[in-house]
């Protein structure tokens, strides 16, 4: 089955999860920028980040290529922001809703610890989708390694081989 990790990065947690799940699955990898970068740190941070959350924003995104009708499994990966998906993921979802519709769709969501319960129904809401084929959670799995993450990792990739 082919599929792709639609993966948006801020400091580098959800690219690590994306890398690690990549390459045990033969995955396809698509890394979304926003136009505008977001602050990595600090106070502006959780403004400017959860501002975007908050207020629905969709930031416009670096040009990127893909061919959804490639892939039957589409698995996003993102942080979790003010218990909500990052603003760049919900800019894809909007540019290839239709294209998503059939796909199977899995998740994995980053965090430094707080609650991914609603993070996970705003993204199935905005996918129109009743459940996930798989879901990851994990805290902090490149600047806080840990055996949790590493067995909720393989976890999530043996659902999916």
């Amino acid at each position: 089955m082919a599929a792709v990790i639609v993966c948006f990065s801020l400091n580098g947690n959800t690219a690590y999860a994306a890398e690690e799940i990549s390459s045990a699955l033969g995955a396809d990898t698509l890394r979304i920028e926003p136009k505008k970068n977001y602050p990595e740190k600090g106070f502006a941070k959780f403004l400017v980040g959860g501002g975007d959350v908050v207020a629905k924003r969709r930031p416009p995104l670096e040009p990127y290529s893909i061919d959804l009708s490639k892939y039957d499994r589409v698995i996003i990966a993102g942080p979790v922001w003010a218990s909500c998906f990052a603003p760049p993921i919900g800019t894809f979802i909007e540019e290839n809703r239709e294209a998503l519709a059939d796909k199977r769709i899995s998740c994995v969501y980053c965090s430094a610890g707080g609650d991914t319960a609603k993070a996970v129904k705003r993204l199935k809401d905005a996918l129109g989708k009743e459940s996930f084929e798989a879901e990851l959670f994990l805290i902090d799995p490149k600047t806080r390694p840990s055996e949790a993450n590493s067995a909720a990792i393989k976890e999530f990739i043996n659902k999916l081989s």
